[in-house]
């Protein structure tokens, strides 16, 4: 980005609790910052396997939408005190905001999604963007409750 642009915070959300630490991270970082935060949700038709199954009745671009909209509200609520832009984007996540992170000065992301392997440390996606991502990246891990 050049010195005359906005700063850009990236923060992939995809509905888990690890991402809406990110979101939360993300959003007191814009706030404190000025920076605009773009919010990027990946979303992928679901794998199959063995028999198919007719998804032809799921508008799953929407679903992402409404469940993306949702943690903003949550986390957020209606009126960001930044500029906020939001993009459901039909492609795997760490491919998304590894793209997008070309543009951007900070990639904000949660320590591990809603995939099968959610206890990890780190999950797929996070650990992807970490070693690919083109600006600096922040690894935000769910709040653990004091000992």
């Amino acid at each position: 980005m050049t010195e005359t642009s906005q700063h850009l915070i990236i923060v992939g959300v995809d509905g888990s609790e690890a991402s809406t630490g990110g979101l939360r991270w993300a959003a007191q970082q814009a706030q404190l910052t000025g920076a605009t935060l773009k919010v990027i949700r990946a979303w992928q038709f679901p794998h199959q396997y063995g028999f198919p199954v007719d998804y032809g009745d799921v508008d799953f671009e929407e679903v992402a939408r409404q469940e993306t909209q949702q943690a903003i509200d949550q986390v957020i609520g209606s009126t960001p005190p930044f500029q906020l832009v939001v993009e459901t984007v039909h492609s795997p996540a760490a491919p998304a905001l590894i793209d997008a992170s070309h543009d951007a000065d900070l990639l904000v992301v949660g320590s591990h999604g809603s995939g099968a392997f959610a206890r990890m440390v780190l999950g797929s996606v996070s650990l992807h963007c970490v070693g690919h991502a083109a600006c600096p990246v922040v690894v935000v891990r769910p709040q653990q409750p004091p000992s």
